[in-house]
């Protein structure tokens, strides 16, 4: 029986990279996005050409939403239920960065509230919605995959750059979603963890390339290199495959060592 997670914001960048990598170790796979439905079928075609090559078969489906309207989180969560029959990962993955850099005193309400309804009430509310599903699964001795919840942050959440200050709000409001579900939800055999990226090479990272080129060469982290999304999905990958079977709650770095503090 294979594992079925749901990847949001999975058309492009470290969405895809974890719905590949996902599909790669032979989890069926629900492909969310918001706007762009070329790049999600995209994202389902290279899902299935990597289960493909590992030997693994699979089932992938794409589902359009907008993770920071109620009525588009239940009805993902209503799709994944009716294609797959059960949920058992969650990827909280979809974000957006501010549409503008603009300094601290210039940035504008608009800008961080769409920043925080993206980035914040939409996982928050949908983790809402898919450990219920997960504890109805459990309760009802339906499957036999332990269920698994996944935020995928960034080192903004400690890091300052006060030209997205709302970011960097939204990001370390994200990282308390952990703790808070994992205490809430360890009684039910759901574990939940964190994963925070450093300097990831997205579309998203393309506008600022030339600028983090500079600094990773001059040592901004311990591992002198760009991050990649595929980086990012063994992590995700390793916690699927139940790698970290009595933790839960944690914050597992993908950055190069970003974090670290050396003298």
């Amino acid at each position: 029986m294979n594992a079925v997670a749901l990847i949001t914001g999975a058309s492009r960048g470290i969405g895809r990279g974890i719905a590949v990598g996902l599909a790669r170790i032979g989890c069926d796979v629900a492909v969310n996005f918001r706007t762009n439905e070329t790049a999600a079928r995209q994202t389902a075609a290279d899902c299935i050409a990597a289960a493909r090559a590992n030997h693994q078969a699979i089932r992938c489906e794409i589902c359009k939403a907008d993770i920071a309207i109620d009525e588009d989180r239940r009805a993902l969560v209503g799709f994944v239920k009716s294609r797959f029959g059960r949920l058992d990962v969650l990827v909280n993955n979809a974000g957006v960065a501010p549409e503008v850099r603009a300094d601290l005193l210039d940035a504008e309400e608009s800008s961080f509230d769409r920043v925080l309804n993206v980035n914040v009430k939409g996982p928050y509310f949908l983790t809402q919605l898919a450990a219920r599903c997960m504890i109805e699964q459990t309760q009802a001795g339906s499957v036999s995959i332990k269920p698994k919840i996944i935020t995928i942050t960034s080192i903004s959440a400690y890091a300052a750059s006060p030209d997205r200050g709302e970011y960097c709000v939204a990001k370390a409001a994200l990282s308390m979603l952990t703790p808070l579900f994992a205490a809430r939800l360890a009684s039910h055999g759901i574990n939940v963890y964190e994963i925070r990226p450093g300097i990831i090479e997205t579309d998203m990272t393309a506008g600022v390339k030339a600028k983090y080129d500079c600094l990773l060469k001059e040592g901004l982290t311990p591992i002198k290199r760009w991050g990649t999304p595929g980086d990012v999905a063994l992590a995700v990958a390793a916690i699927v495959q139940d790698s970290f079977p009595f933790s839960t709650g944690e914050v597992i770095n993908v950055d190069g060592g970003f974090h670290l503090r050396s003298l």
